[in-house]
């Protein structure tokens, strides 16, 4: 009886042995060379957005230093800029379906290096050489830095792969870890909204935190987005699968919400503080949500753990000593405040005197010497209207014009 039983026990294990097996990550040679194809497809989308943004930057530095009268959507820099910043996020997007999205999301630290670089070189940023040392060096060492860790994070990166099929997915959406990840974080994200809203809590690092949030959850969509189409492409479709749409929509959603507080922020801080804080906690948060959905970190044993840590250590450092010593753009104040009297002191660094112009027109806050300015800078006047009034006028007019002497 038992050697009759042995051989159908034997056969009847098989299938659960072999489904065993399938769920455990990829250790071979092929697994390897699907992150170093997704870190090759992010390195390039990135270098090529940074590229897109200085052409497009480029375009409206003509325009606004020309008397050029069209728009910056109808030159043919700008729509270049255009179509390399789609060519880019195409890449980016294209990367996720090949390596774990813990490799993907640190590298966007080459968009902040090749826009360093980029920027010196193509919008000819100018520098000084009495002050390079004290401005640019930490920029280079920056640069430097951030290399060494993007070349740690490739190399050590997680090595877990999986097909992004609908049941894998659907199977990691409803999984503990996940769902405990998610009430945390809505938890935390109202919490940031409610003092961001009611209590004008509008730090930096709250208004960041809410971005890193909702990044977070737009690169899970994006991979298994990005993935479930790469499959359907390879013959076995995954359109038909409901949970495709609904992380299509999730995606959209949390992307255009995401845009919106990048944008409030960017209308309160320096660009350079937006991209270092933000490039820190939006990687945080992505990896965390990466290790927790997609178990990125399953297998991987301590020494690669730790020296990925040490590369996203890296690399945080090198950003932030590139956007460190970046210049802060003061923007040109040409005119004064309406209830400016004549004859305050001054309002600008260089004690230039600001006096009302009172020949033949108004101009509020016209600078007493302005011959030197650019002239999409000189302020627009209002040429003076003399009505002839009878002597039965009704009431005099709301301003009254001084005249004065030129020994005023």
């Amino acid at each position: 009886m038992e050697g009759d039983n042995g051989p159908s026990l034997q056969l009847q294990q098989l299938p659960l042995a072999t489904a065993a097996v399938s769920v455990q990550p990829h250790t071979d040679s092929f697994s390897y060379k699907e992150n170093l194809i997704g870190a090759l497809l992010a390195i390039f989308g990135h270098l090529v957005i940074s590229i897109a943004l200085n052409l497009q930057k480029y375009s409206h530095i003509r325009l606004a230093g020309s008397k050029d009268p069209r728009a910056y959507f109808k030159t043919k820099t700008w729509w270049c800029g255009l179509f390399l910043l789609l060519l880019g996020e195409l890449g980016v997007f294209s990367s996720y379906a090949f390596a774990p999205l813990s490799l993907i999301v640190p590298l966007s630290a080459v968009s902040v290096i090749a826009s360093a670089i980029i920027g010196i070189i193509f919008i000819k940023e100018k520098w000084k050489p009495k002050d390079f040392l004290r401005r640019y060096v930490l920029s280079f060492v920056g640069c430097g830095l951030a290399i060494i860790g993007t070349y740690l994070l490739i190399t050590f990166g997680p090595n877990s792969h999986e097909k992004m099929t609908g049941e894998n997915i659907t199977r990691h959406l409803v999984s503990w870890p996940f769902l405990l990840y998610m009430l945390v974080e809505i938890i935390i994200f109202c919490l940031l909204l409610y003092f961001y809203k009611e209590k004008n809590a509008n730090y930096i690092v709250v208004i960041l935190l809410l971005v890193a949030l909702l990044g977070s959850m737009t690169v899970v969509t994006v991979k298994a987005v990005a993935g479930m189409i790469v499959v359907s492409i390879q013959g076995n479709l995954q359109l038909d699968y409901p949970i495709f749409y609904i992380m299509l929509v999730c995606m959209i959603a949390t992307a255009i919400f995401q845009a919106t507080f990048l944008a409030q922020a960017s209308q309160l801080y320096d660009s350079s503080q937006i991209a270092s804080v933000g490039y820190i906690l939006s990687t945080t948060a992505a990896i965390t949500a990466g290790a927790t959905f997609y178990l990125d970190f399953t297998g991987e044993d301590v020494l690669h753990i730790c020296m990925f840590a040490l590369g996203c250590l890296i690399a945080f450092l090198g950003v932030f000593l590139i956007t460190r010593n970046r210049k802060k753009s003061v923007p040109f104040e040409p005119y004064i405040s309406m209830d400016a009297m004549p004859g305050m002191q001054n309002m600008h660094d260089k004690g230039i005197a600001v006096q009302p112009d009172l020949k033949a027109s108004f101009s509020y806050g016209a600078l007493e010497n302005n011959d030197s300015m650019p002239e999409i800078y000189t302020p627009a006047t209002l040429p003076i209207v003399q009505e002839q009034h009878g002597s039965r006028a009704a009431a005099a007019p709301p301003y009254r014009v001084l005249e004065h002497s030129k020994k005023e």
